[in-house]
């Protein structure tokens, strides 16, 4: 549902769209469009008469004249007339014509379809309208899908466009609508151009001066003529939107539109008809805390769910036609097992969110679901297997189709039914709509891997929404502009079913839908029976499942040898779950990484065949689910491959029947192994020989039919000798296609298996055997009758499984050995010498004269090719030697620079060597310096220690004496009873206490003694404390002068190292200086 997603399928690059690979755009016939036989004669319209169409290799009018069988029948062509009627005649291999340049006055007038004229109103149609642009002009171009051509005519056009066109363009946003190119000022219309007529848009890239322009070109006067118009914006941001205008354009179907016109009822006053497109997806619990979304069965549709894990249901909603209505919001999803469920039985989920997509085109909800939940257990637990379509439990189930994955299939995989709901609330409609989805499930275990068939993720469903405008007075909210009344809700399913049932010839199916058992015989009519047909069951029993397990394994032990028992395995039939395997090993595709990275190189380029592959795509195995949807999966894979081949094979390139072989094999592996697995097919079993030299090997291998035929079959023989039929009118497709185009897939796959385990020649085995199981019907034919019995009867015998593997058993049963193969082949070139020998000289010179000119022809282009590669080879030679001599001058150029700076550096390095010993040897003589220092330093300290401690000691005895003495002072004082009432205990003076005349003379004096006595001792006493302070002094200033000494010493260890480095670094910094100016 995501716009941008489509888009990313239209075009491989991001700043252009075509429509050759769009998901389901198709070219259509338009009234006006002359399709006369005259107008229709032009290249690549090879659909008129059918025929063997081999691209690049030999003449077309000598394959139509020898293989007149051809490999798509009148009826199949014809079913798909429709979807590529138009293709043919715009393929890129147009003659090369010389570019001419048109004016864009006479660009403005030019007329596309005959409907409209200048000046003619366009009608009005869903459309988006651009304005602000100019018309530089238009001019033929003969690759009109090259973007690199429409660039380099985007450059010349906006270049030399004088006389620049205002104009605004109109891009409708259906595939069967018209590009207008209107008058700014009155809105009249100068020019259109129909979608289907469009083949290319492209835009400027970005960073150069086309950035503001786009063009596309277009198919003009029936496609004999591609011209491209260039435009130029004055918004630059616009020509993203204008390009994504015309990818939608591109994306949408034609067919589809005009089938679902054609389907829907037509309309009444009473009602209007919007379509709905809704989309649902499941995700799973992955383990590593996302979702992610669960894989679809590519043959049934039916999700692959695990059991026991948390899922989410993602809705998505898109109107698709009518006036948009708008989404206001969804008030429930709701789910439940089963089919045709009950409203009652309907459970909701948890809205986790709702809203709009980026893009704004659709309306995005998304729900939890919890399995555990009890009414969710149906859906919760392994969906049984069993060969009863409806099980115990009365669920409807059905048989699932085959898928190449590695389990157990004693018995039938079974699916069931699951019914979602969603009910939304739109803001025009007066009651809520609820969309309703059932789409059948399958049960697996946690622990089941998802295996590559498993593809496609999400089941979209169409919805017919039929509204009728309610009067004012019916609403039941008047404020509301416009309301609508629901009158039905179909969605396509329904829609189908009912047509169905109405028309007097559809076959009655059961309640659920599912088509009659595969061994009942259809209606006999004379349409052939379509490639891809039939269901391959899966059941095997076990006990072959268990030796084929036990061969796998020893076979991988040594996969140079092919284990003994293996053939005899092969001839019985490679169960349907080994068979990616099991043909990878035969083939020898087991290790084949490098062919995986060339694939992917190859898809990436141009192909010559490209028109004829796309148009060969349409026509494969359009019975198959997987195939038959244009732009699909597919389609797409389908389309990679075969393009890969064409450019990996140039010698052979494309050819037609190709792709049922590839298709065979996508039905079992990815597209990188299924290519591997074709190449091998091609190139080592001798595939690509039937194609080579005018089909000369093809026509041996006739011849070689018709002898086995002779031998083993004379009857036969005789009776087309009779009839003049002749191997090649109806063995072309058995060796070319091997047997896949015509035939059911259980054939077709039982031959594939023995193909790649014996050979080639397999194909007469199954050849001799078909004619034999038909000898008795083609005997009592005519010409007319045998060929259209192998056309129609013989591959509808072959749809019942028992018929196929008796007509397999029967064809292992003959022993055809190679030594006589190789006397046919011999006989055959002895038989083609003889007849030339025979034949008139001048036919044989004319045949021969043919047959050289075509190889001069082929010859001649190769050695174009051969000269162009040459020549281009010699111009990129001679750059790169021109490259090479200017990087040699400048390799020389260094070189002498650098052995100058060698030299410099050398001159450099000897004087710093010099200086360097210079400083070593100043720095010995400053080591010794310093070393005879300390020692006179350490000589003085020792001294100045010495006159410390004497010094202290002195001080001590000083102190002691000083004690000694005061003591004999305090005690004398403390003996004289006067001088104790002076002095008290500490021997300070007391206060007088009594008047200073009662002292006596003698007293004073003896006072005043002793004040003074006690002065000169405390002076005494602070001299000394003097003293200390000072030594204390000079030891501090000493032990910091040996500090500094100490720190000298270790500074001139280290001077000359550092002066060395300090001399390089300014040495260094000077040439530097010098380089630069």
């Amino acid at each position: 549902m995501d716009d941008k997603g489509s888009v990313g399928k239209i075009s491989l690059s991001s700043d252009s769209v075509s429509t050759l690979n769009s998901e389901d755009f198709v070219l259509v016939s338009r009234l006006g469009d002359d399709h006369t036989p005259s107008s229709s004669t032009n290249n690549g319209s090879d659909d008129e008469k059918p025929g063997l169409k081999i691209v690049g290799n030999g003449s077309e009018q000598q394959l139509q004249k020898e293989l007149e069988d051809v490999l798509m029948e009148p009826s199949l062509a014809g079913v798909i007339a429709s979807r590529d009627q138009d293709q043919d005649q715009a393929g890129p291999d147009q003659a090369s014509r010389d570019q001419d340049q048109v004016g864009p006055d006479q660009a403005s007038v030019d007329q596309s379809s005959p409907e409209s004229g200048p000046g003619t109103p366009f009608p009005d149609e869903d459309s988006v309208v651009f304005s602000q642009l100019t018309y530089l002009g238009c001019a033929s171009v003969n690759a009109p899908r090259s973007e690199v051509e429409a660039l380099r005519m985007m450059s010349i056009l906006r270049g030399q466009c004088n006389l620049p066109l205002d104009v605004v363009l109109s891009v409708p946003g259906v595939s069967e609508g018209t590009v207008r190119l209107l008058d700014p000022v009155t809105s009249t219309e100068i020019a259109n151009y129909p979608i289907y007529k469009i083949l290319f848009c492209v835009r400027g890239h970005d960073g150069t001066t086309e950035s503001d322009c786009f063009a596309f070109t277009e198919s003009h006067f029936n496609s004999e003529i591609f011209r491209i118009h260039v435009f130029r914006c004055q918004i630059p941001e616009a020509v993203s939107r204008i390009l994504y205008s015309f990818a939608t354009a591109f994306r949408r179907s034609a067919k589809k539109a005009m089938m679902s016109s054609q389907q829907a009822p037509p309309l009444t006053p009473e009602g209007d008809l919007f379509t709905f497109t809704v989309s649902l997806e499941i995700r799973e619990d992955d383990g590593k805390g996302t979702f992610s979304a669960v894989a679809k069965d590519k043959d049934k549709q039916s999700f692959k769910l695990r059991a026991g894990m948390d899922k989410k249901i993602v809705i998505y909603v898109q109107q698709t036609s009518n006036k948009e209505l708008a989404i206001e919001r969804c008030f429930g999803l709701l789910l439940s097992p089963g089919k045709n469920v009950k409203n009652s039985d309907m459970h909701l989920l948890d809205l986790e969110s709702m809203g709009k997509s980026s893009d704004g085109k659709s309306y995005i909800i998304t729900g939890s679901w919890h399995p555990n939940t009890p009414q969710f257990q149906a859906v919760n637990e392994e969906t049984p297997k069993g060969t009863s379509p409806v099980s115990p439990s009365g669920l409807t189930y059905a048989v699932c189709s085959p898928s190449a994955r590695l389990q157990h299939l004693t018995d039938r995989d079974l699916f069931m039914y699951m019914t979602t709901a969603v009910d939304l609330v739109i803001t025009e409609v007066e009651e809520p709509v609820r969309f309703l989805l059932e789409n059948r499930v399958r049960v697996c275990s946690p622990n089941d891997r998802l295996y590559w068939p498993f593809s496609k993720r999400s089941y979209t469903e169409t919805f017919y929404l039929k509204l009728r405008q309610m009067e004012r007075k019916e609403r039941k909210s008047p404020a509301s502009d416009t309301l609508y009344e629901v009158l039905s809700l179909e969605s396509e399913a329904e829609r189908e079913r009912r047509k169905t049932t109405a028309s007097p010839g559809a076959l009655t199916t059961g309640p659920g839908g599912s088509s009659p058992p595969e061994d009942e015989e259809e209606e006999d009519n004379d349409e052939p029976l379509l490639s891809g047909s039939g269901d391959v069951s899966k059941e095997c029993a076990e006990k072959i499942l268990e030796t084929w397990g036990d061969l796998l394994s020893k076979w991988h032990l040594n996969l140079s040898v092919r284990p003994r028992q293996l053939p005899a395995l092969v001839r019985s039939g490679v169960p349907e779950a080994l068979r990616g395997e099991v043909w990878q090993l035969l083939a020898g595709c087991h290790n084949n990484d490098h062919q995986v990275e060339e694939y992917r190189t190859l898809i990436t380029k141009e192909s010559p065949q490209d028109s004829a592959i796309t148009r060969d795509i349409n026509r494969t195995f359009p019975a198959h689910d997987y195939f038959k949807d244009t732009g699909g999966d597919g389609q797409d894979s389908l389309y990679k491959i075969c393009k890969a081949y064409s450019v990996y094979d140039e010698e052979i390139g494309y050819c037609q029947g190709q792709s049922f072989l590839a298709a065979v094999l996508l039905l079992h592996m990815p597209e990188e192994q299924a290519f591997s697995v074709l190449v091998k097919i091609m190139f080592d079993y001798g595939l690509r020989d039937l194609f080579k030299q005018n089909f000369e090997d093809l026509h041996c291998k006739f011849f070689q039919l018709e002898r086995l035929m002779q031998e083993y079959l004379p009857d036969l023989y005789s009776h087309f000798l009779n009839v003049g039929l002749e191997a090649h009118m109806y063995a072309s497709q058995w060796f070319l296609t091997l047997f896949t185009a015509k035939f059911p897939l259980y054939m077709v796959f039982h031959i594939i298996d023995l193909l790649l385990c014996e050979g080639i020649s397999v194909i007469f085995n199954v050849a001799l055997a078909l004619l034999k199981t038909s000898k008795d019907d083609l005997i009592s034919t005519d010409f007319e009758g045998a060929l259209k019995f192998f056309r129609v009867p013989v591959p509808k015998r072959y749809r019942s499984e028992e018929n196929a593997k008796k007509l397999m058993e029967l064809a292992c049963g003959m022993k055809i050995s190679q030594k006589k193969l190789k006397k046919h082949e011999k006989e055959y070139h002895t038989i083609k010498e003889e007849q030339e020998q025979q034949e008139a000289p001048i036919e044989r010179y004319e045949r021969e004269n043919r047959r050289l000119q075509e190889a001069n022809m082929r010859l001649e282009q190769e050695n174009d090719d051969l000269a162009h590669e040459l020549v281009s080879s010699k111009i990129a030679l001679r750059k790169d030697l021109d490259n090479a001599e200017e990087k040699a001058d400048a390799l020389n150029k260094e070189l002498l620079m650098t052995k100058q700076k060698l030299v410099d550096s050398e001159d450099e390095k000897r004087r710093l060597e010099e200086e360097s010993a210079q400083l070593k040897e100043m720095c010995r003589r400053e080591l010794d310096k310093s070393e005879s220092e300390i020692k006179k330093n350490g000589s003085i300290i020792g001294e100045y220690k010495q006159i410390c401690s004497q010094l202290s000691e002195r001080l001590e005895k000083q102190q002691t004496s000083n004690r000694g003495e005061l003591d004999k002072i305090k005690a004398r004082v403390d003996g004289c009873e006067k001088c104790s009432v002076l002095f008290n205990k500490e021997g300070r003076v007391r206060l007088a206490t009594g008047p200073l005349g009662a002292m006596g003379p003698e007293e004073s004096e003896e006072k005043e003694g002793l004040k003074n006595q006690l002065r000169e001792m405390e002076l005494e006493l602070a001299q000394t404390k003097l003293q200390l302070v000072e030594a204390e002094c000079k030891i501090q200033d000493l032990e910091h002068h040996l500090g500094l000494a100490m720190n000298e010493v270790q500074a001139a260890k280290k001077t000359w190292f550092n002066r060395t480095l300090s001399s390089i670094k300014t040495v260094t910094g000077t040439q530097g200086g010098k380089e630069n100016t």
